[in-house]
């Protein structure tokens, strides 16, 4: 049995993409079809069936009823031969999760637009893609790691898969692509570049042939596809998102973060863009193939619980940036700069003691994803908490082992006890990965810091490696972690965040325990007075120069109430990490930092 599907942009200006599917088989008591509610590797119910703007049913082309019976599931009067649906899909979500059609470009992840005949998940799907009518098309093509079936590579037509859920797991370009291609392994990697800009693609294909060779070779030849798809959509410097699929991933990035032909060194602009290739590459055995037991299946209709995802996402983040420092992209000083990142990202969040990473995991449905004003003092991100206890293992399973084994050996261990063999990772599997490694479990680790919140001793770890770790307060919002040149240890500070507006600061977060906290100032209050001055738009300077102990008086509104607010300043928390090389490390600790570094 084949499920038939053909998909084609009308009228790109209105964004709406056609879409007519074909069941040769259906249920003879009524067929139900259903729209995935969220998307694998983007853990938030997203309800993609909003967006499908009007339906049709024909039972042998004869139209006949059918009704939608909840949020994403519609039923089909009872039919005796092929049943087509024909449908729109209103597309304008820019972003790698959903589709997006202008005149410009279109793109679509198969979850938010073909409906699934439910009963017929293991079916063939032959999917026809279209071009859209008109000149201002005609030199459009198609990229996408689906298998062509007619079409000729890069063009429109016939491709397939050999179920809905492959269907789903191979997003597609049409428009007018920069693209390019290299081999890693001996496998087929394509780039296409949507969007203005002026990368130097011959750079970007030998960088990416470094790092992609480097993570096959790390789970072990051959990679697991025949070929593989960088989709990258470029666009102003704000953007930044990635989702994984089983042999491509979509990527949007600043278009500066591109290699540029007249700048030879590596710039941090273009290190981010290839930490997240790495972090996606990554993702292509470590959750597309090795994944929750409670992935396996996907059930698209509702949320699927599990606590493991700092294990997958966390694991990531890590390895990200150590793949590019083991493939020499980026140097030593670097490395770390992009760990005290991270790790900054953990030790700014209070929450960090009210949720452990288990929990973040299991709660990502609920908070991850749409975090409120209250999340630095509440909960805790599982990919930069995850990537912090993925370096305490790895460090405590080196220095256990004597750097005989490491955190690699269990990553491969689930690679090839689950992902190879096309199993779920049952919940605590990873607890019994670590001792079958080290030779005994470590059950007070895993309490402390996966199932607990109790903070990871960092600098203990990092000593071992000639690594130092030290805290500093910020010097602003846009302080991202590092060290910094003028930054002095004794700052005052109010303990929020929050974005300048014409009338003055709008509070976005209020940190637990901080001088604004113990005044009631509180997340949304604009603040526009303080000592009876316009409030400054330099407000973070300014306030960490005034005297730790200060009174202040600072005014503002509360919706359309006028607030007083008296303030006692306080000192501001170290709450920044810088990591930096140990200089007087012997011969033995800097054998074993380059131990770590090693290329595997």
């Amino acid at each position: 049995m084949t499920i038939h599907y053909q998909i084609k942009p009308i009228q790109p200006e209105t964004h709406l993409f056609s879409v007519e599917m074909t069941v040769t088989d259906p249920d003879p008591t009524g067929q139900q079809f259903m729209l995935p509610a969220w998307i694998p590797g983007s853990y938030l119910i997203r309800d993609f069936a909003k967006h499908i703007v009007t339906l049709q049913a024909f039972c042998n082309d004869k139209p006949i009823h059918c009704q939608k019976i909840d949020k994403q599931i519609w039923q089909c009067e009872p039919c005796q031969q092929a049943i087509t649906l024909k449908y729109e899909v209103y597309a304008w979500d820019l972003s790698v999760r959903g589709a997006h059609l202008d005149d410009s470009h279109g793109f679509y992840n198969g979850s938010s637009v073909f409906l699934l005949p439910l009963g017929k998940e293991q079916a063939r799907c032959e999917i026809n893609i279209v071009k859209p009518e008109g000149d201002k098309y005609k030199t459009w093509k198609v990229i996408t790691a689906l298998r062509e079936l007619d079409a000729a590579r890069y063009g429109f037509g016939h491709y397939f898969a050999d179920n809905y859920d492959e269907l789903i797991d191979h997003p597609v370009e049409i428009g007018t692509f920069t693209l390019a291609s290299f081999t890693a392994c001996g496998v087929q990697h394509d780039i296409a570049i949507t969007g203005q800009h002026q990368a130097d693609m011959n750079r970007l294909c030998q960088d990416l042939t470094l790092l992609c060779e480097q993570q096959i070779r790390f789970f072990g030849e051959p990679a697991p596809f025949n070929r593989y798809v960088f989709l990258v959509t470029a666009l102003s410097k704000d953007a930044h998102g990635g989702l994984e699929h089983r042999a491509s991933t979509s990527l949007h990035c600043p278009r500066d973060n591109l290699p540029q032909a007249q700048t030879a060194q590596m710039t941090l602009a273009y290190a981010d863009f290839l930490s997240l290739c790495s972090h996606e590459y990554f993702h292509t055995w470590h959750v597309k193939r090795s994944k929750p037991a409670a992935f396996f299946p996907y059930d698209l209709s509702q949320e699927n619980y599990t606590q493991q995802l700092w294990i997958f996402e966390g694991f990531t983040s890590y390895y990200q940036d150590l793949f590019l420092k083991r493939t020499r992209l980026i140097d030593e000083n670097m490395f770390l700069n992009y760990l005290s990142e991270t790790f900054t990202r953990v030790w700014r969040h209070p929450g960090r003691f009210i949720q452990s990473v288990a929990q973040a995991s299991f709660d990502a449905w609920i908070k991850l994803y749409q975090p409120d004003e209250n999340a630095p003092n509440s909960q805790i991100s599982y990919y930069s908490k995850g990537a912090v206890v993925a370096l305490a293992l790895d460090m405590t399973i080196r220095e256990i082992t004597a750097h005989r084994a490491s955190l690699d050996d269990v990553v491969r261990l689930i690679w090839q006890r689950y992902g190879k063999m096309k199993i779920g990772m049952p919940e605590g599997a990873v607890e019994q990965l670590v001792a079958e490694v080290i030779g005994y479990p470590l059950d007070n680790f895993f309490a402390d810091y996966v199932y607990g919140t109790k903070e990871v001793a960092m600098a203990e770890l990092l000593e071992k490696v000639g690594v130092n770790f030290a805290l500093r307060p910020r010097v602003s919002q846009q302080d991202k972690g590092g060290a910094h040149p003028s930054i002095t240890s004794s700052r005052s500070s109010l303990g929020i965040n929050g974005v300048w507006e014409a009338e003055g600061l709008r509070v976005i977060n209020v940190y637990s325990n901080s001088a604004a906290a113990k005044a009631g100032i509180s997340a949304g209050d604009l603040l526009v007075v303080l000592n009876k001055l316009r409030f400054p738009t330099d407000w973070e300077n300014v306030i960490a120069n005034l005297s730790i102990g200060q009174q202040l008086l600072i005014y503002g509104f509360r919706r359309d109430e006028w607030k007083e607010f008296s303030v006692i300043l306080q000192q501001a928390p170290a709450d920044t990490v810088v990591l930096t090389i140990n200089a007087s490390s012997n011969e033995n600790i800097i054998t074993q930092r380059q131990h770590w570094y090693a290329v595997v």
